[in-house]
């Protein structure tokens, strides 16, 4: 098999070399080119494999997690009907599953499940997804807690699965180096445009089949997780020795901390961790006051999806601003100027609280959309950096689960976000019903989004591409290696399964 897909990617590559004057060219190319472009990703690599990373990023996590969100927030106002301060809390407790994304990811690289190292966890975390959905789609009301844990067991799907394919885009990386940029291209447009899709239609889901039917629809992405773990043609771990599962734990956990005590990984990471905590989460304030009759402008569930779609346009715009323009630009001007322009552009929220919009004679709406898309692009453009910037602290031998503790830490700045902000909605008195206040909340949070600057001193100055960790760090043996992954991890069609079976 493998020698089989060697002959093909080296007939691919030479018919490539031969008819590259054949490729899309001019305008066609702005159709053609996408197309053109992964059909090559599908014959170098598999057209199964393109299938499998497209499901799990555009799918289950992009038009999957737009429902999600738009679902779960009519679901805590309409049908649990808790306060804006509540769901803020709520919202940040089920988020706790992609704070310890390390343990999924130490989970995977260690503990294999019967010989296998990928297969079983997207199979299980596929069906945890769907059983966790089904359970809040076909219950009544139910009781706050339950509801809880199983938002808390579906965000655990979503996560295993996320480390699981990324550590599948990792193998692929090695054996398909010239492929890796292309692959993480992939994920990234996949994610922004599933988002897109999943936005525009979230409203009006919930409009015709309620917050629970969403739940419902939701079980669909995460059966397509476990559809992608029965695809995956993986060799099989023999021998393991699960006796020292345990001391690998402990090596791993050493090495991290090792390398955390490094200040020029420490500093740069809690600098990534205020940035996020000091800005406040109110968005389920402004969600709720969005959707008021009273003192808001009374948005409908389509409206509410329609603008949330067009802050995920924002944010593809910002991710390819930075890919073409501002990625060589120097790390601490680059966060200097997003962390400033991004506490400017919550003063947008601020003029429609406070009804500004229409003394110019501007729609809701269009001001809604115009200040949801400038504050995505603004906030992809903040995260692009730091993104560059975790990839170059991560040492050698245990990059993966290193990167995973990374993220884990900016996800826990939200979480503190999330909480934080929760605690001033209910300190200045922002109910369901009761907004005098807003105005108040969003200026003290744009005011805070700004403090960052005065800890830039935190991160490396210069191009985050030539930034490098100290040599004792990179040149350290991983003493935390597990045992050779294979060579080559490759999703399989149903048709070969079939063939192989015979």
């Amino acid at each position: 098999m493998v020698e089989e897909g060697k002959k093909i990617v080296e007939g691919y590559e030479k018919s490539v070399e031969e008819n590259d004057d054949e490729g899309p060219k001019g305008i066609c190319y702005c159709f053609w080119g996408p197309i053109h472009w992964l059909k090559m990703l599908a014959m170098e690599m598999h057209w199964s494999f393109v299938f499998g990373y497209v499901s799990i990023y555009g799918i289950n996590q992009g038009v999957g997690g737009a429902l999600a969100r738009i679902g779960t927030q009519y679901y805590m106002k309409d049908v649990q009907k808790v306060q804006p301060s509540e769901s803020q809390v709520y919202s940040g407790i089920t988020s706790i599953p992609w704070v310890i994304k390390p343990l999924w990811g130490l989970l995977t690289d260690v503990i294999p499940i019967f010989g296998y190292r990928r297969k079983p966890y997207f199979i299980l975390s596929g069906l945890l997804g769907v059983i966790s959905m089904l359970i809040i789609a076909l219950s009544g009301k139910m009781h706050l807690v339950f509801l809880i844990l199983a938002l808390v067991a579906q965000n655990v799907a979503v996560a295993v699965a996320d480390v699981t394919v990324d550590a599948c885009v990792a193998q692929n990386s090695i054996t398909y180096p010239s492929r890796a940029a292309d692959m993480q291209s992939l994920g990234a447009l996949s994610y922004s445009i599933g988002g897109l899709l999943g936005f525009s239609v979230s409203g009006v889901f919930v409009h015709l089949m309620g917050p629970k039917g969403v739940f419902g629809l939701l079980s669909l992405p995460a059966a397509l997780v476990s559809l992608v773990g029965i695809l995956l043609l993986e060799p099989k771990v023999s021998n393991f020795a699960y006796s020292e599962v345990s001391q690998k734990f402990i090596d791993a956990t050493k090495a991290m901390w090792t390398t955390l005590k490094c200040p020029d990984v420490w500093r740069p990471c809690l600098y990534m961790y205020l940035s996020f905590a000091v800005s406040l989460n109110i968005n389920e304030g402004l969600f709720y006051w969005y959707t008021d009759a009273k003192d808001g402008p009374s948005f409908s569930q389509e409206t509410v999806g329609y603008i949330f779609s067009m802050g995920a346009i924002g944010a593809l715009l910002g991710a390819i601003l930075y890919q073409n323009v501002l990625k060589e630009h120097h790390l601490r001007d680059m966060l200097f100027w997003t962390q400033l322009l991004f506490g400017l552009a919550g003063m947008l929220d601020l003029m429609l609280v406070q009804r500004m919009n229409l003394r110019f004679g501007i729609p809701d709406y269009f001001f809604v959309v115009i200040g949801e898309a400038v504050s995505q692009l603004i906030t992809r453009l903040k995260w692009m950096p730091l993104l560059v910037l975790s990839s170059k602290l991560c040492p050698s031998g245990i990059e993966g689960t290193f990167f995973a503790l990374l993220m884990s830490i900016d996800n826990f700045g939200g979480l503190s976000s999330s909480w934080g902000g929760g605690l001033m909605l209910h300190v200045l008195g922002i109910t369901r019903t009761k907004f005098h206040n807003l105005w108040l909340a969003i200026l003290i949070r744009n005011i805070l989004r700004v403090s960052p600057l005065c800890l830039l001193f935190l991160v490396p100055g210069g191009d985050p591409n030539t930034f490098v960790l100290p040599t004792e760090l990179l040149s350290s043996k991983d003493e935390t290696e597990t045992q050779e992954e294979p060579d080559n991890i490759e999703l399989v069609s149903l048709v070969n399964s079939v063939d192989d079976g015979r």
